[in-house]
């Protein structure tokens, strides 16, 4: 009965139970968790950082994510209906941009949001509406399924509740850190970021508000397999690539103070 019970609540949600052991990542929201696969969550934890540095509404993300659920399932895809392409399937015919532009995230984040800033009084709508408003899908109705997931993914990836995302990995790290990249790939996403090296090799990133900092701690453990990263660091908390499975754990009251100096660090 229980696993019977636990596969409706997952299809009800729309997300995938996976073998413990397997490469995942794990939304903890207030009512439910939700799952995802490391590049649906590097997607997430783009959209979010897009809409950070454009600074729009947690609600704004919900909308995001609700739409994006619907059209590709939070995937970048490089096909689609007609011409439509990428995570929200926009059209270069419709005028949304070029293919290549729609297949970079950041852009078609950017583009998403700044039609949906248009739409008066979207933060005032039902979010199968105002995702419908900007996507003029055939049946708008269709995001309605999404919106609860949207609201429980908006929170987490955008630093809303705190160490809430985390990914773990099949594979252990193998190079060094790629610092560099890690560091042009997030200002491409969230804008100017204070970013320095405390030693070789972590960096750190400063941030004004506590939930920035998380959006950004999301956006590093969900794109830490990429950038060969081991450890994220932030407000007492840690996430090891070793330990992913873990989730954020506490760091010892004597390392807090010095973290929290710190920022957001990572290597």
């Amino acid at each position: 009965m229980l696993i019977i019970a636990a596969l409706a609540i997952s299809n009800a949600m729309h997300v995938q139970l996976r073998p413990p052991g397997s490469t995942s990542c794990l939304v903890r929201g207030g009512k439910f968790d939700v799952p995802l696969d490391p590049a649906q969550a590097g997607l997430a934890a783009t959209i979010a950082g897009v809409a950070t540095h454009r600074s729009m509404p947690v609600r704004a993300v919900a909308i995001a994510y609700a739409a994006a659920m619907q059209e590709s399932h939070l995937q970048n895809l490089p096909y689609g209906d007609r011409d439509s392409v990428g995570v929200f399937q926009q059209r270069p015919s419709a005028g949304w941009g070029s293919r290549r532009q729609l297949l970079n995230p950041v852009y078609a984040s950017t583009r998403f949001f700044a039609a949906l800033a248009a739409v008066p009084g979207y933060l005032r709508l039902p979010i199968y509406r105002a995702a419908q408003a900007v996507q003029h899908s055939a049946d708008g109705r269709a995001y309605i399924q999404y919106a609860p997931q949207g609201v429980a993914m908006a929170d987490g990836f955008s630093g809303q509740r705190p160490h809430a995302v985390w990914c773990w990995y099949s594979a252990p790290v193998r190079g060094r850190a790629r610092l560099t990249a890690a560091e042009a790939e997030l200002r491409r996403t969230f804008g100017r970021l204070a970013i320095r090296h405390v030693n070789d090799p972590l960096a750190a990133v400063t941030v004004r508000r506590p939930a920035t900092g998380w959006a950004v701690a999301a956006w590093l453990v969900s794109h830490a397999d990429s950038f060969n990263l081991r450890r994220v660091t932030y407000q007492g908390y840690q996430w090891t690539a070793d330990h992913g499975r873990k989730g954020w754990v506490a760091l010892p009251r004597s390392a807090r103070q010095t973290a929290a100096r710190r920022g957001v660090t990572f290597g």
